[in-house]
């Protein structure tokens, strides 16, 4: 078994960047760990892109029906969208930087698929 690179660290942080992932899938091809990772956060991005387009959709046609509760309310789920997003990404780093994987349901399954 190789040794591990001296960049792992940074590598497995890099994969849950957003579009920052592509750097350990291009660069870390020997480490088939880095590269799960780096493809998982690539699904994840795609998936949380996804959800934020469809919120911003939801939002946009209640914010038209009802303007006053309906732009609280888009800011409210707004906020709360990407402090899931944040949540995950901090739970998927620092199970990476421990070796384990961060499996979501319907998401990363897809990050074995490519």
């Amino acid at each position: 078994m190789a040794d591990p690179s001296p960049n792992r660290g940074v590598m497995l942080v890099l994969a849950y960047l957003w579009p920052l992932a592509l750097v350990p899938l291009l660069i870390e091809k020997d480490d088939a760990d880095v590269q799960w990772h780096a493809k998982n956060g690539l699904v994840m991005m795609g998936a949380e892109l996804l959800a934020l387009l469809a919120l911003s959709v939801l939002t946009t046609v209640f914010v038209t029906i009802t303007f006053g509760i309906g732009l609280a309310l888009s800011v409210l789920l707004f906020v709360l969208l990407w402090t899931a997003i944040l949540v995950i990404h901090v739970v998927a780093i620092i199970k990476a930087l421990g070796g384990g994987r961060l499996d979501i349901p319907f998401v990363s399954v897809y990050a074995n698929r490519f």
